[in-house]
């Protein structure tokens, strides 16, 4: 059954190299820590990452990535919804056996996963590697190679087995600031097609003009998270859950009465 929204994420990454935290939540007590401070601050939703996705970012041997993130699910899972953010299949199995209900995958590729375990899966629209992506951002029509990307991942999610299903356009992944902007600006034609939307904008690069580094972006994450969710996203991916919550429960109150 698909949950109400608009619903946040928390994002917690379990790994040494973040592009916002720079590892601060490497150690697994500092990362369950900052879990329940997120449980705390309303987050409906806790993401666990252990293999940073940015641009340029080094693989993680699959026995790392494990050790990094399976402590850290099977502790908060008695808390809250954990995901887990990851594009491999036995780090997922591992996780949803730990208590995570949601694949977070940045692959578009482990919905059979997903649709086995009978747990939720977030298809993300990327190009290439954390390595290669940069030089793989050249589109005829953005918006519509990103939803007939996202449109096939749906339909692969549900011959799967998948009953909860979430498409992210992935803000930043093979995309120019430009690109991601206009993602953004034009997101309702995405919540428009029929599957619900996650959009994890917070933080990132696209926001410099408002902000020269990650820590000076959390005005600016807040303003598109409350855009992105008044044009009907539902699911905000972010760091900053405390702000992001407060204007959730307002649009929900709004919304339904």
């Amino acid at each position: 059954m698909q949950s109400p929204g608009p619903l946040v994420m928390g994002i917690v990454n379990v790994t040494p190299d973040s592009f916002f935290d720079g590892g601060r939540y490497a150690d697994p007590d500092r990362a369950v820590a900052r879990g329940m401070e997120m449980i705390a601050e309303g987050a409906d939703i806790v993401d666990i990452g252990g293999e940073s996705s940015r641009p340029g970012a080094e693989p993680v041997p699959e026995a790392e990535e494990l050790a990094r993130v399976v402590e850290v699910v099977a502790a908060l899972a008695p808390h809250v919804r954990v995901s887990i953010d990851t594009n491999k299949s036995r780090v997922a199995e591992a996780a949803i056996a730990a208590g995570a209900s949601i694949v977070n995958d940045v692959s578009a590729s482990l919905e059979a996963v997903a649709g086995r375990a009978g747990v939720g899966w977030i298809a993300m629209h990327s190009r290439g590697t954390p390595k290669t992506m940069p030089g793989l951002t050249s589109y005829a029509d953005l918006v519509g190679e990103v939803r007939d990307h996202l449109r096939r991942a749906a339909d692969r999610g549900r011959r799967a087995g998948v009953s909860e299903l979430w498409v992210d356009p992935g803000i930043g992944f093979a995309k120019t600031a430009e690109q991601s902007w206009e993602l953004v600006g034009r997101i309702a034609e995405l919540v428009g097609d029929g599957t619900p939307v996650l959009l994890g904008a917070s933080r990132k690069s696209f926001l410099a003009p408002v902000g020269a580094v990650p820590a000076e972006r959390a005005e600016a994450s807040l303003a598109v998270a409350v855009w992105s969710m008044l044009q009907g996203v539902s699911i905000v991916r972010v760091h900053d859950v405390g702000s992001t919550a407060a204007a959730a429960g307002l649009i929900r109150g709004l919304r339904h009465g």
